[in-house]
């Protein structure tokens, strides 16, 4: 993509978000889904003024990046040990659940055993962006909900990333399974030592030039998502665990309100890329087993989740709102997709079929939780918190 076409690209982008966003507001629509729709209208299947959704997908991940940074520095690590702890059972349990849903539907519309092993794993996970973004950070409870999704959302991240392992057929050892066990704590221990020794250090030094800090924090979180990408893990663990070690600095918050700006930004490109990436000419052939697993995600997953939380003594109210926030395909689910396409593992069909249920499931998604829970962009306002 040439530079001049790049420019264009984003000013077609950010012009066209800014209209339908209004348009979106007067309606009282959640802007998510406007940023999707805009994506498909606008993108390589639809009227083609981006004719080349690759580039901006891959510059978009960095909203997610952020977006798990920003996430890590509101958790305390003791807190979030805790966490984990206390959602393990239910990750597993629910990961086996909805792998044999995805499974099962993909040999009842008689895809190969191994694509229907593809879809099955795709039907495990929840969306990052939707179960976070979409949650507010100043309620008590809301923190409380948030600190279990992010232990949910973070160990579906781990099965992720040995799925994409073994998909890659490059990487099909025993090895680099060992690998990627060994990397995390690996992670950790050169995430706490750098912090210690040398950013805190680096900010009690220079902590009133402010562009400064917010530089450092950019660099630390890309730099340990680069590693952690680098090392078997996933960008956006290293993103995440970047964010929680700089947790105890005393300008945690300043990095934390300097960087949402710069998230926000990477989000809508996000949004509008996922709209884009969606071939409306195929869909024809994909729409049954497409619709089927976007609405076996969005019915059975609030409820698998909220009996599996109330066997975890959460409260009944907590535990289907997660439940909620946590029912549709993740985004996670499209890049098992394409990994497994690229390696030869499934075909085009069984490709689009997945990406066709998670962007369902996304509009869907973000309509129930903007309508029914409390939301920063909620429509209904005694709903809206920030």
């Amino acid at each position: 993509m040439e530079q001049e076409s790049l420019l264009f690209s984003f000013f077609i982008i950010f012009t066209g978000a800014a209209l339908i966003s209004t348009v979106a507001l007067f309606f009282r629509q959640p802007l998510l889904v406007a940023y999707i729709v805009l994506g498909v209208i606008l993108g390589p299947f639809g009227l083609e003024y981006i004719a080349d959704a690759s580039l901006l997908s891959d510059i978009a991940e960095f909203g997610i990046l952020f977006l798990l940074f920003l996430l890590g520095l509101d958790m305390q690590p003791i807190k979030l040990l805790g966490t984990l702890k206390k959602t393990f059972l239910v990750t597993l349990a629910s990961t086996a659940v909805f792998f044999l849903l995805g499974y099962s539907t993909g040999l009842l519309f008689n895809y190969s055993g191994t694509e229907s092993l593809v879809i099955g794993f795709a039907m495990v996970f929840s969306s990052t962006i939707i179960g976070i973004k979409l949650l507010p950070t100043t309620v008590l409870h809301q923190k409380h909900m948030g600190e279990l999704m992010v232990g949910i959302l973070l160990l579906q991240d781990f099965i992720a990333i040995f799925i994409l392992a073994f998909l890659d057929s490059n990487n099909i050892d025993q090895g680099n399974a060992l690998r990627v066990l060994l990397a995390f704590p690996v992670l950790i221990i050169f995430a706490y030592l750098t912090t210690r020794f040398v950013l805190i250090k680096l900010i009690a030094r220079f902590d009133h030039f402010k562009e400064y800090i917010f530089l450092l924090a950019i660099g630390w979180c890309l730099g340990l998502a680069a590693l952690a990408a680098e090392i078997g893990l996933s960008a956006e663990i290293g993103a995440f665990v970047a964010g929680v070690s700089l947790t105890t600095s005393p300008i945690a918050l300043f990095i934390a309100y300097s960087l949402k700006p710069l998230r926000d930004f990477f989000l809508i490109l996000f949004f509008f890329s996922l709209g884009a990436q969606l071939n409306i000419g195929l869909l024809s052939e994909v729409i049954a087993p497409a619709l089927l697993l976007a609405a076996l995600a969005l019915s059975l997953k609030p409820i698998v989740f909220r009996y599996l939380l109330r066997r975890f003594s959460e409260r009944n109210r907590l535990a289907w709102d997660a439940g909620l926030r946590l029912g549709q395909i993740s985004e996670f689910s499209l890049l098992i997709a394409f990994v497994a396409t690229q390696s030869g593992v499934i075909g085009e069909l069984a490709s689009l079929t997945i990406q066709a249920a998670a962007i369902v499931s996304f509009l869907i998604s973000s309509y129930i939780v903007v309508f029914f829970c409390p939301t920063p962009i909620a429509i209904n306002s005694k709903l809206r918190r920030d």
